[in-house]
């Protein structure tokens, strides 16, 4: 079973619809499908569907729970977001040290990652159903993250921990220096011609035309545009010409 298949997001006692739609939007974005709500105050409701955008099938299988030991009962570890220290409390990771624990351990089961309320978060007594606690470092003395965003950031580092990869880019493939060569002697004819360029006295100017278009390495269709332009200059000095 995959890493991002074994975690469930569990929203207890989600005061603004929109929130939960917004959740499960990080949710879809970074790979996770599992959405759990314990007592929401509003759901249903259209706005969680619009702030969800392309996310609405995990609102439609959400499952609703009147309690957090509902929503737990069949995981076997269970780890609670917190923004604030607890009195007595179990260990206390970052978001990227608790997924990197969870990843290098040997662990199967279905886990619980538990997010409280917008405005008091979770209590003490949810928050003991909990093994782990993650807390989000933040900047300054303002310490209160929106849900969705907390839910996104703990879903990124997942995502990275099951090895995601950034999006493949097309490879850059430049033209071989026989096309280079042969657009230099193009590009120079039509310097001549233009009377931009004095074969008498060129100075530097193709030396250092070289250094420019050799930084920037045209691939074969950046090469067509730039011959296609040469061209079309010489076309122009033909009609010119032929008034």
């Amino acid at each position: 079973m995959s890493l991002l298949s074994r975690i469930r997001v569990v929203l207890v006692g989600t005061q603004h619809p929109g929130n939960i739609g917004s959740a499960a939007r990080a949710m879809k974005t970074m790979g996770l499908s599992a959405l759990v709500l314990v007592a929401p105050e509003a759901f249903p409701d259209p706005r969680a569907d619009a702030l969800a955008v392309g996310a609405v099938d995990l609102l439609q299988r959400a499952r609703v729970c009147a309690t957090l030991d509902e929503a737990v009962a069949d995981c076997t570890r269970v780890a609670a977001a917190t923004a604030r220290p607890r009195h007595i409390s179990a260990p206390v990771y970052t978001p990227r040290e608790w997924v990197q624990r969870l990843a290098a351990s040997e662990h199967a089961g279905q886990v619980a990652l538990v997010f409280g309320r917008e405005r008091t978060g979770l209590t003490n007594q949810e928050v003991d159903r909990a093994q782990e606690l993650v807390a989000i470092p933040t900047g300054g003395e303002y310490t209160s993250l929106n849900l969705a965003a907390a839910v996104q950031i703990l879903a990124y580092e997942l995502l990275l921990a099951s090895g995601a990869s950034p999006l493949e880019l097309p490879v850059h493939e430049p033209v071989d220096q026989v096309e280079m060569e042969r657009f230099y002697t193009h590009l120079e004819a039509i310097l001549v011609r233009t009377q931009f360029l004095d074969r008498t006295n060129p100075r530097l100017l193709m030396r250092r035309l070289r250094k420019l278009y050799g930084r920037a390495a045209p691939d074969a269709n950046e090469m067509n545009i730039l011959r296609g332009i040469l061209t079309s200059v010489t076309d122009a000095l033909e009609r010119e010409r032929k008034r």
